[in-house]
């Protein structure tokens, strides 16, 4: 089985943890000098990485690294038992709501944006959760 790690870039390292512990109750388990930090508490640790803003992401990018609101296919999606009660300590942590919470037969999910502009959702299931949708294979 492999192991995930999550990676997040971000320009202000102290700005990054103040946002990521007062949202989801996550605490710091080793520093790596100023270049990063690793958080746990979830279950998968999380490593911010300090990343220039205005830079390229690797060699051979046309589009400089940005922390202005962006879009991805990947994100976070942090599963809660109080989806109402995260989603005001994300907002009063930082984070920017991108709309109404939305209720589905699997649970209820709430779109938000983190500091650095990367996207991530608040997730509380309903009893059954994706078990509601299901199907076969």
């Amino acid at each position: 089985m492999a192991t995930l790690l999550v990676n997040i870039d971000v320009d202000d390292l102290d700005r990054a943890i103040h946002f990521y512990t007062g949202a989801f109750d996550l605490r710091i388990g080793r520093r790596f000098g100023g270049a990063g930090v690793e958080l746990v508490g979830a279950n998968a640790a999380i490593y911010l990485l300090v990343k220039q803003a205005d830079r390229p992401p690797f060699p051979g990018s046309t589009s400089p690294r940005s922390y202005a609101r962006h879009w991805t296919p990947v994100h976070l999606d942090f599963v809660v038992e109080d989806l109402d009660g995260a989603l005001v300590r994300a907002e009063a942590a930082g984070a920017v709501r991108e709309g109404d919470v939305a209720a589905h037969a699997w649970g209820r999910i709430v779109l938000l944006a983190d500091p650095f502009g990367h996207g991530l959702c608040l997730i509380q299931f309903s009893e059954k959760g994706y078990d509601a949708i299901a199907t076969n294979a």
